[in-house]
């Protein structure tokens, strides 16, 4: 796992996603394969290498509109396909809202 600062050191344990946060409302975001954001775990890309991560990484920041803090996160894929958060922070993060918002004047 790595935050966009640290890019020089990903590396992959496993199979791992692309997270962040949506800049209007908080929610916790993910990239899909087809090139966008999905509220869904089951519709995120999965990488299983380092040159794949920093390409969906790369590819993520490029299009940063409605997104923040974009970074590489595990995931944990079961026997039958199911995608779980790899990892207690990204379990909680998949609870819901996760950063504060500004709140109206």
């Amino acid at each position: 796992m790595t935050s966009p600062l640290e890019q020089k050191k990903i590396r992959i344990a496993g199979p791992s996603v692309v997270t962040a946060n949506r800049t209007w409302d908080g929610v916790v975001i993910y990239r899909s394969p087809q090139h966008g954001w999905s509220v869904e775990l089951s519709d995120a890309a999965i990488v299983r290498t380092s040159d794949e991560a920093r390409a969906l990484l790369a590819e993520s920041a490029a299009d940063d509109v409605g997104a923040i803090g974009a970074y590489i996160a595990p995931v944990e894929i079961s026997d039958t396909g199911k995608i779980k958060p790899g990892n207690l922070r990204e379990r909680i993060r998949s609870k819901g809202i996760t950063i504060d918002l500004p709140v109206p004047a």
